[in-house]
């Protein structure tokens, strides 16, 4: 795996999309640059496992139940986090984004080649929440039971993941 920039962002709950204010999404840029067809290998190496290859929907959504890992194995993309007042970002071949439970996430445009390869932790279960307003007393209890990941997705037991996601750690 290459050296890569690291970037994080906080995302707080704008009324529909809950986000997940105290965790941070963490963005790898380039991380994988070199093999971004391991992806998958190196996800499950990792204990983020139930993994599937596809692309990103073009609306909004987030898990209630799962965190979950998104490496990009081809293509490009701009990508809106945090929903409608989010941030977006721009990802392409090698990058990885993970997302803590609740964040929203969502593909803006694409190169047709666009793929990206996606896991959770421990092979945990996920669901997809659109931020329907019958969904939110549900979701909001579900993200708060969340576990911690106990690995990082490319690093294992170290790496960045988990020295960003450690003060929350202590609380849980």
């Amino acid at each position: 795996m290459n050296g890569a920039d690291m970037n994080s962002y906080y995302f707080k709950d704008d009324g529909i999309i809950p986000n997940n204010p105290d965790l941070p999404v963490m963005v790898y840029k380039g991380v994988l640059r070199d093999e971004p067809l391991e992806a998958e290998s190196i996800f499950n190496q990792n204990g983020w496992l139930n993994s599937w290859k596809n692309g990103v929907f073009s609306y909004h959504h987030y898990h209630s139940i799962s965190h979950e890992v998104l490496g990009v194995v081809s293509g490009l993309a701009v990508l809106q986090l945090g929903g409608e007042r989010g941030r977006k970002i721009d990802v392409s071949a090698g990058d990885v984004v993970v997302l803590p439970a609740g964040t929203g996430h969502k593909k803006i445009s694409s190169s047709a080649d666009f793929s990206v390869v996606g896991a959770y932790p421990d092979g945990m279960d996920y669901n997809v929440c659109t931020g329907e307003p019958d969904e939110r007393p549900r979701v909001l209890q579900e993200i708060e039971k969340v576990p911690l990941p106990g690995t990082d997705p490319l690093y294992g037991f170290s790496g960045p993941l988990m020295d960003a996601w450690k003060p929350a750690r202590k609380g849980k």
